[in-house]
């Protein structure tokens, strides 16, 4: 595993498909959420990078997407469908909230649909000028199913299904290794992801990937 999820299980909020407002299904209690937390040492052999789970998947403007343009990058990824009517439009409004504070050209989020038959580029453009989204920095990709869920369930820690996710951003360092990952449903929860954000993007690209020295990040 890249990271060692807090406590016995991770908050995993799921929506059901189409996101019809029924309530979520958690693995812990609300009122007591943990982040995801943890860190890989450089050596450590099972740690799961992008590079270990490659992926080319296409973009909203059509281009393809390979996972390999992440390499020396701090970035986020986030699981969300564009027919959903109320939770992953808060959680998209999250992420805009972050790029727009933190503006830096190092720090890119990666949001996948878990909608690939309706969610073509097209539709994900379209969905991403909702948002004033740049593609340069934020990148709504599309694709085989298979490798959706490969990259949500190998790489994000996160389950993914066909109209199933959880509505947590997850933060790669630059040696693209999983530092930890908020609820970006829970105001404190986006303030704790900016946090980690800017520590992780505040590392050279030497170092070892151990904030706080392996203390988990603050709540």
């Amino acid at each position: 595993m890249p990271a060692t999820w807090s406590g016995a299980a991770a908050i995993l909020v799921v929506c059901t498909a189409g996101c019809t407002g029924e309530q979520p299904v958690q693995t812990m209690r609300p009122e007591t959420p943990a982040p995801i937390t943890g860190t890989v040492a450089p050596d450590d052999e099972t740690a799961v990078a992008a590079g270990d789970v490659p992926f080319i998947l296409t973009d909203q403007t059509g281009a393809p997407f390979d996972s390999t343009s992440l390499r020396g990058r701090v970035w986020m990824g986030a699981i969300f469908f564009s027919n959903c009517p109320g939770p992953c439009f808060r959680e998209n409004q999250a992420v805009a909230d972050i790029l727009r504070e933190i503006d830096d050209p190092e720090f890119v989020v990666v949001s996948l649909t878990c909608d690939p038959e309706n969610d073509t580029p097209d539709v994900l453009r379209r969905y991403a000028d909702r948002f004033e989204a740049d593609p340069a920095r934020w990148k709504f990709l599309t694709g085989d199913m298979a490798v959706i869920r490969s990259v949500g369930l190998g790489l994000f820690k996160l389950p993914v299904e066909v109209g199933v996710h959880s509505e947590r951003g997850v933060v790669f360092d630059r040696q693209g290794r999983l530092r930890g990952g908020y609820h970006l449903l829970q105001e404190d929860r986006v303030a704790a992801l900016k946090r980690l954000i800017r520590e992780v993007l505040a590392e050279t690209d030497d170092a070892s990937g151990s904030p706080a020295d392996g203390k988990e990040s603050p709540p």
